[in-house]
């Protein structure tokens, strides 16, 4: 099972992904963090046919909208220990607490959260 960071949908519903990554986010339920679907929304340039597909794809996805003391903690300790961004670090403690490979173009902002696997859609192979 997978979460989806915010730049493996972009790349997604930009048909930006290589074929064997867009072939496997076709046959997985989709699952977010809640600060993947802020930071979908946020940009100030989203155009309107953007901002359909983001939500389509938003629509059939699963959520992670709560935080629970778990998720808090393992950001905490995440972030003290490496230089990561607080975003990055809740989306890393999101995938560790559901126990969930996360699937993201930014593997080098992970690579140090030795419990954390972390999958690049750009380097799926056949």
């Amino acid at each position: 099972m997978y979460l989806l960071d915010t730049n493996v949908i972009i790349d997604f519903c930009n048909a930006k992904l290589p074929l064997n990554a867009k072939e496997l986010l076709q046959t997985i339920q989709p699952k977010i963090s809640v600060i993947t679907s802020i930071e979908l929304f946020s940009s100030p340039k989203i155009t309107q046919p953007e901002l359909l597909k983001l939500k389509q794809f938003i629509s059939i996805a699963t959520v992670y909208n709560s935080i629970n003391q778990d998720i808090v903690s393992r950001t905490i300790y995440i972030r003290q220990q490496f230089k990561i961004k607080l975003p990055d670090a809740l989306i890393a403690a999101t995938a560790l607490h559901y126990n969930l490979i996360l699937i993201t173009r930014n593997t080098a902002d992970f690579i140090n959260i030795e419990t954390l696997q972390t999958l690049n859609p750009w380097t799926i192979s056949q």
